[in-house]
């Protein structure tokens, strides 16, 4: 039985999303279910972990909500408890399809959606989880991640980096297997929140003078969570030297510490006390702060597809980026931006590298923009959705 084959392709359809928590709801989908819904007439639908902004986004980002806890940890009798009520969900809704973002929200999404008897079962492979694990952890977290890639009738993976992992480990039969466009789950949102036009001088100059950045201040910028996957150990060591090797120069932090895969002690305590490291915490709307940016850098060990790297590039910054998994596929090297290896010289040598060499800075960033409106503004990779999944 093939995949949509229980499904009238001419009918308007029931399509419920599962994730585990709310701040990935942009990244992830932005206005895509009102893109295809406008297209197609489908419902969408979206469960996941309660948060006053999951709420908040529905009417703008037209979705109804389904509030049910699922963590990202692993936690059998709240993962057990979050299947249920999915399954109990999915039968009274009848949803034509059930789609499963990350492991945690694929592990109980496949399950729940298998045992509620949908055919259409869609996992979206973000990234490989297990790719800096161990031992028994990294076992258990590749089985949870075959787990959903066996119950999926067609696994997404968000780059060629992924499906080759996919493939190596035998994480599911290759023919469930699809990348959308040339990678990404959702593409960007080149021409509304990562265009800098939108962005007019007065807003970007009040900012700086929020931060006490200087007129004539190069501003390094990181956007996402600060853990030591991201490789911010090695950002604020490679920093260290960057600042006493030029002046006017800030680095820009925007995102939260989490305590899993947490930084050093060391390395909180400079943020917290260096005058050239400014640490914003969380926000919910980055591209300002992309607006005040002269360059981007992702020291990464683990991706899937780095969309942060694209809305950078979108925002005409040049990115200086590792190449972990699906990060060689963001940036086109020598052209859009530099690759770096975890080194801290390499990091170092790519930083003072735009801070002495503006107009290379310039042109960088304007390719960058080209290349995502090439092939990454959200609408073509909306139209590969619609396309090679039918909802």
């Amino acid at each position: 039985m093939g995949f949509c084959s229980n499904v009238n392709m001419s009918q308007p359809k029931k399509v419920l999303h599962i994730i585990t928590v709310s701040f990935v709801i942009n990244h992830f989908f932005g206005k895509q279910f009102k893109y295809l819904s406008e297209k197609s007439g489908n419902t969408y639908f979206l469960a996941c972990s309660d948060s006053e902004e999951f709420e908040k986004w529905k009417e703008e980002l037209d979705y109804t909500p389904f509030p049910v806890e699922i963590t990202r940890s692993i936690s059998p009798f709240k993962d057990l408890k979050a299947i249920y009520r999915l399954y109990r969900y999915i039968r009274k809704e009848k949803f034509d399809y059930v789609i499963a973002h990350t492991p945690k929200g694929g592990m109980v999404g496949m399950l729940s959606s298998f045992f509620a008897g949908v055919h259409n079962r869609v996992y979206f492979r973000h990234g490989i989880i297990y790719e800096t694990s161990t031992g028994v952890k990294r076992i258990l977290l590749k089985n949870i991640d075959r787990l959903s890639g066996v119950l999926a009738k067609k696994v997404v993976c968000v780059s060629r980096g992924v499906q080759s992992i996919t493939l190596r480990d035998h994480l599911n039969d290759a023919h469930k297997n699809t990348i959308l466009g040339k990678g990404t789950c959702n593409g960007v949102d080149a021409l509304g929140r990562f265009n800098p036009e939108q962005y007019p001088e007065a807003e970007r100059k009040q900012l700086r003078m929020r931060y006490n950045i200087a007129e004539d201040d190069f501003v390094l910028g990181y956007v996402g969570r600060l853990v030591h996957d991201k490789g911010i150990d090695e950002l604020v060591a490679a920093w260290q030297l960057v600042r006493n090797q030029r002046k006017n120069v800030k680095l820009l932090l925007v995102g939260p510490f989490e305590a899993r895969d947490g930084v050093s002690k060391v390395t909180q305590d400079i943020v917290d006390n260096d005058a050239s490291i400014i640490h914003t915490g969380y926000v919910t709307d980055s591209g300002p702060f992309f607006s005040i940016m002269d360059a981007f850098i992702l020291p990464t060990y683990r991706e899937g597809f780095p969309t942060v790297a694209l809305e950078a590039s979108s925002m005409k910054l040049p990115v200086i980026i590792t190449k972990a998994t699906g990060c060689e596929e963001a940036i086109e090297d020598g052209l859009t931006g530099k690759f770096i290896t975890h080194d801290l010289e390499s990091i170092v040598n790519a930083i003072i590298y735009y801070v002495d060499a503006p107009e290379t800075k310039q042109l960088h960033g304007t390719n960058g923009r080209a290349f995502i409106l090439k092939y990454f503004e959200q609408s073509i990779v909306w139209d590969e959705i619609s396309k090679k999944l039918g909802y």
